[in-house]
């Protein structure tokens, strides 16, 4: 079937051309107006030589050009791979390269980055695009990149003209997730499974033209880009987006603005909350509030419950974002489920031996459907590790009660989620026991007040030596990004070991919670 993405950006050009797309910044961009910068990229990438399933990346904050980049790159084939900002140089420069990404766009906050890399990346020469983010005092264009604007806006507003039809099974995507052995994998993700996660969205939240969406989720995430962004573009409704996440804002945009359909993390309420940001704030527009990302107190849904905020959580990976989510109906009387399988997601609990297992009993949450990625980038053993006869297993445990309605009770890897940034500690400890005074290190995710959960390392130092949290930051400090640093350090005589040389992390998370 020949279709894409990028249609929805020309369709709605024409069928409600003066119809607010989005606003950003307090500034609103018609869907006629998206389009024709949407065009304007595309016109460029292919006058650069870029053609059907070329890799292009952009690291850059919320923005109108974030969008009308991707819509390009899936009018004319291309894939398109976001970069999280919060990344250090080492970690970008891996990604750029385990994709093969031709050409980067960036903002100018991520100079200094780009800058350090830029000779190690297989991005070409004439192919790095640099983007004012309108913040004083950050320098000018480098003189190794071009100016976004100056080589945008005077290409053409025509549709593009490709030599090679888009199938709608092509990948649109790569996003990538952190992975365990410290090197994160990039899910592709398809114009077909995207399509399908819209309408997915689209029947959890009975989407109307007349929505208004508000979210500040990072859309280089999987969460902002296609449980907010792509959905209420096709839908022909409208988002409100700010460069960054901001608690008070975020209030504020709420009375501003009149949203329908709110969404945001679980850290990110809670930083609202604390903030009193929504005291005397009316939110009787709003009629869906979207949330989760990680374990959600059920205080912070009572207190949400009060001021009249009763949030349907949800469940999902980059892997198979939005596969469930908790029907509004169910909000009270399913507190703490994490919902029904979506309309285009089977889901089910099953046992180590793959057998399903009867209500109430702990299992894997394993998923299948057209919302399934493709696989992961370059790495078919891990692809058939993960999706096994067309079954995504996610690796995190739950169970489901008698009615169908599911829980989430642990990931069954090691991963954690520390303000609704996924943590994998394998890529910490690869770092810290290379530390000449850590002789061995494991870490594990902790309850934590601000951020839901956080690291603690729990370190074995060389004999006659000793550590502080001081240090092993500093010795962390340009090597990974900073959300991911533990934010506790306890310096232990032994690890536990298995016979076979593996930590018991058990017995560490254990020991303390009852410390």
């Amino acid at each position: 079937m020949k279709w894409n993405v990028g249609k929805i950006a020309a369709k709605q050009a024409i069928a409600i051309p003066d119809k607010t797309a989005f606003i950003f910044e307090d500034k609103n961009i018609t869907y006629g107006h998206l389009n024709e910068e949407t065009n304007r990229v595309a016109n460029y990438l292919l006058s650069k030589g870029l053609k059907k399933g070329d890799r292009i990346s952009v690291l850059l904050a919320n923005c109108p050009e974030f969008m009308a980049i991707y819509l390009a790159a899936a009018k004319i084939g291309l894939i398109f791979v976001p970069l999280n900002v919060r990344m250090v140089a080492g970690e970008v420069q891996y990604q750029l390269n385990d994709c093969g990404s031709r050409l980067l766009i960036f903002h100018d906050a991520f100079a200094g980055n780009v800058e350090t890399i830029r000779s190690s990346v297989q991005v070409e020469e004439d192919k790095f695009l640099w983007l004012k983010i309108g913040i004083p005092g950050l320098p000018e264009c480098p003189e190794w990149a071009s100016d976004y604007h100056h080589v945008i806006d005077d290409k053409s507003t025509d549709e593009p003209t490709i030599d090679m039809a888009i199938d709608i099974d092509d990948p649109l995507a790569i996003i990538y997730t952190s992975g365990v052995t410290g090197n994160p994998k990039g899910a592709v993700l398809s114009h077909g499974q995207t399509y399908f996660k819209i309408f997915q969205i689209m029947m959890y939240t009975d989407m109307s033209e007349d929505d208004i969406f508000l979210s500040q989720l990072p859309l280089f995430h999987s969460g902002g880009l296609f449980i907010i962004a792509t959905p209420v573009l096709c839908r022909g409704a409208s988002f409100i987006m700010r460069l960054r996440f901001e608690p008070e804002q975020f209030a504020k945009d709420i009375e501003k603005y009149k949203p329908t359909v709110i969404f945001a993390l679980t850290t990110m309420w809670r930083l609202i909350l604390q903030s009193k940001a929504l005291d005397n704030i009316d939110v009787s527009s709003v009629k869906n509030v979207l949330g989760g990302g990680e374990r959600t107190p059920i205080s912070l849904l009572e207190e949400l419950a009060q001021k009249g905020l009763f949030m349907q959580q949800g469940f999902g990976q980059t892997e198979n974002s939005a596969m469930m989510m908790l029907p509004k109906k169910d909000i009270i009387k399913k507190e703490g489920s994490i919902g029904l399988p979506g309309f285009f997601t089977d889901i089910w609990i099953q046992d180590f031996h793959g057998e399903r297992t009867p209500p109430g009993v702990i299992g894997e949450i394993v998923a299948t459907g057209p919302t399934v990625m493709t696989g992961y980038w370059n790495l078919p053993e891990k692809t058939r590790e993960t999706i096994v006869d067309g079954v995504l297993h996610t690796g995190d445990l739950g169970y489901m009660d008698e009615d169908g309605y599911f829980y989430i009770v642990d990931r069954a890897k090691d991963m954690y989620r520390s303000g609704g940034e996924n943590v994998y500690p394998a890529q910490i400890e690869k770092v810290l026991i290379d530390h000449p005074k850590i002789e061995n290190v494991a870490i594990v995710g902790v309850s934590d007040d601000r951020w839901g959960e956080a690291g603690k390392a729990f370190i074995e130092c060389v004999k006659g030596e000793s550590i502080t949290k001081e240090e092993v930051h500093e010795f962390l400090n340009g090597k990974i990004a900073k959300y991911k640093f533990p934010a506790h350090v306890k310096i232990i005589d032994a690890l536990p070991m298995t016979s076979t040389g593996k930590i018991k992390k058990a017995e560490l998370k254990i020991g303390n919670l009852a410390e």
